[in-house]
């Protein structure tokens, strides 16, 4: 079995965490250079250009197929958080609470889109199914992800205000999508032609709210209680969430008669979880006195291990494809 290579942007990834924690002098919260707006200027951008890439033809023709994408969208908006929910009686003040909620914050938002696509692709699974929940799976994140959120994050901070919230949605994710979604019929060309630039462009923006997020935890020393025993217990728990979210898909595909295409899209699509999106939302839903960087732990290991299994999988399911012919 050949495996393909590791993603070089967990190791960017790595590398920004390490730039925040040795050289944070411009991700300060005294610094000069203003970061902080260029990121949500690139925000705004990134949406603008889901939006241009967005076929309206293709989202209504994906519709088709609506048992499938209702499993995937069921399984990243509602089994994942319900499965989080579950251990939520055993969690306290302090640490575990902020650990909590990073999984949970983790487990409602969306998929992601073009690991998502290109995994499928590999397997020889349902490519265009794979294309539209990805796709549809962002929208309908900008809708429920506050909503699990508002749900715990009211209880604990005082200034969390979901009709703000939505307000900063609208504005920089919402309305940039909707703006691009109208002008695709002009310009979707240049963004297939450029799409190597757009997609180096979305991970520049993520790696700079990343180094922006680590800076702040670490002049807050929020990482000062979380030990290596802490660290592996948190990436236990992210791989014990995979997969039984990928075997749950997997059964409840086989209860439904799915062909195997369709499994491997259900499969793929429904655990997958957006570092882009929860880069972005995480500026927007916390408030300024939560530590960003634990917050984003889980999804980081979150998101390096889905990139690694996942590439895995494809990869076995491509070699049975090819030999079964």
């Amino acid at each position: 079995m050949k495996l393909g290579k590791l993603d070089p942007f967990i190791f960017a990834i790595v590398l920004a965490v390490l730039v925040a924690y040795y050289f944070p002098a411009w991700g300060s919260r005294q610094s000069e250079v203003p970061l902080e707006k260029l990121a949500s200027l690139g925000v705004s951008l990134i949406f603008f250009f889901y939006g241009l890439k967005l076929s309206p033809e293709k989202v209504k023709s994906g519709l088709k197929n609506w048992r499938l994408h209702v499993l995937v969208q069921s399984s990243v908006f509602l089994l994942f958080p319900l499965i989080v929910l579950l251990f939520h009686p055993l969690v306290y003040h302090g640490l575990n609470k902020q650990v909590w909620l990073a999984f949970l914050f983790m487990a409602a938002l969306p998929s992601t889109v073009s690991s998502s696509v290109v995994m499928v692709s590999i397997a020889k699974g349902n490519v265009p199914a794979a294309i539209f929940n990805a796709s549809i799976s962002g929208l309908i994140g900008i809708v429920l992800t506050p909503l699990w959120m508002g749900l715990f994050l009211e209880q604990n901070t005082g200034d969390f205000n979901l009709a703000d919230v939505y307000l900063k949605l609208l504005t920089e994710i919402l309305l940039p999508v909707l703006i691009g979604l109208g002008l695709h019929r002009f310009f979707h060309v240049y963004v297939q032609k450029y799409g190597a630039y757009l997609s180096l462009f979305d991970k520049s923006v993520i790696l700079l709210i990343i180094y922006i997020s680590f800076v702040h935890s670490f002049e807050d020393k929020v990482f000062e209680s979380v030990d290596i025993p802490d660290l592996l217990l948190i990436y236990a728990a992210v791989l014990v969430l995979f997969f039984l979210v990928y075997f749950l898909i997997g059964f409840a595909a086989r209860k439904l008669g799915f062909d195997t295409e369709d499994k491997i899209t259900a499969q793929f699509c429904g655990t997958k979880k957006s570092l882009v999106h929860g880069t972005v939302f995480s500026k927007i839903l916390f408030p300024a006195s939560m530590p960003l960087g634990i917050l984003l732990l889980p999804l980081m290991l979150f998101h390096a291990s889905q990139i690694f299994i996942i590439g895995i999988l494809a990869s076995r399911l491509a070699s049975r494809k090819t030999k079964d012919g």
